[in-house]
């Protein structure tokens, strides 16, 4: 989700959106006259999902039902044993 802010903002701000970019990964849309011009965000592949927005879907997830735990267990003993790999020494 991209954030929108004025370019006064971002000039004030300047130091701080920077780290939000780098740090939180976060991406602003720069505005002037209420016109977007321009878009900061990381550089390369940017997650497009914040922490912000992890935490907003954790909190409407619904508690698994009854027996997920069995299924779970269920799910693995299916499972084939994994081989060990062999490095060479």
């Amino acid at each position: 989700m991209d954030i929108s802010i004025t370019a006064t903002q971002f000039s004030r701000s300047l130091s701080d959106i920077l780290n939000r970019v780098r740090y939180r990964g976060e991406r602003f849309v720069i505005v002037r006259n209420g016109e977007p011009v321009a878009t900061l965000a990381p550089p390369g592949a940017s997650p497009r999902v914040t922490v912000a927005v992890v935490i907003a879907a954790i909190g409407h997830l619904k508690m698994p039902g009854e027996g997920f735990a069995d299924d779970l267990e269920q799910a693995q003993r299916s499972q084939p044993k994994a081989e060990l790999a062999v490095w060479p020494s």
